[in-house]
């Protein structure tokens, strides 16, 4: 090849000169062919990447969403003394131990209104009923941070690296 490059209006019609270009040609094709096939493998594997970060993603969302539906559904039947279905498929919100149940509770006076009756005096909440009042909590971001979906990609890929 070196010869052929060196003066090519010479060598364009040699034999061994056309065989050494087409050699050379082969050779590109072959190592052109066998850089694409890596790149697409490379590719594949950064779209399957992007799919478990989607899906980890999905499933933080979902878990955050989740659990702010079951503390909503366990403060509302806190109201009524009733606890939320167990998680196992157990009966055990059906039975309320002793020392758990919810009891009504009556504001202090200091907020209130005092009223004479027939039965002494008596203590009007302000709220309006004697329900528990909840704290008000805060509109927090749900748990679908960075770091929750890296940690769901790990769980997935430990999951995949057992299996």
């Amino acid at each position: 090849m070196v010869r052929c490059q060196q003066n090519r209006k010479e060598t364009r019609y040699d034999q061994e000169c056309i065989n050494a270009r087409e050699a050379v040609g082969r050779i590109q094709a072959k190592e052109e062919e066998a850089r694409s096939v890596d790149l697409e493998a490379r590719s594949e594997r950064k779209r399957a990447a992007l799919r478990r970060t989607q899906q980890a993603a999905a499933e933080a969302r979902r878990r955050a969403e989740e659990a702010v539906r079951q503390r909503k559904e366990a403060e509302y039947l806190a109201q009524f003394g009733v606890l939320p279905p167990a998680d196992d498929g157990s009966d055990a919100a059906d039975t309320l131990p002793e020392g758990n149940l919810p009891l009504a509770v009556i504001p202090e006076a200091d907020g209130s209104q005092q009223t004479g009756s027939a039965y002494g005096d008596v203590v009007l909440p302000t709220d309006g009923g004697n329900a528990p009042i909840a704290e008000p909590v805060p509109d927090e971001e749900p748990a679908s941070d960075l770091e929750s979906i890296r940690e769901e990609l790990r769980r997935r890929n430990d999951d995949d690296q057992q299996s």
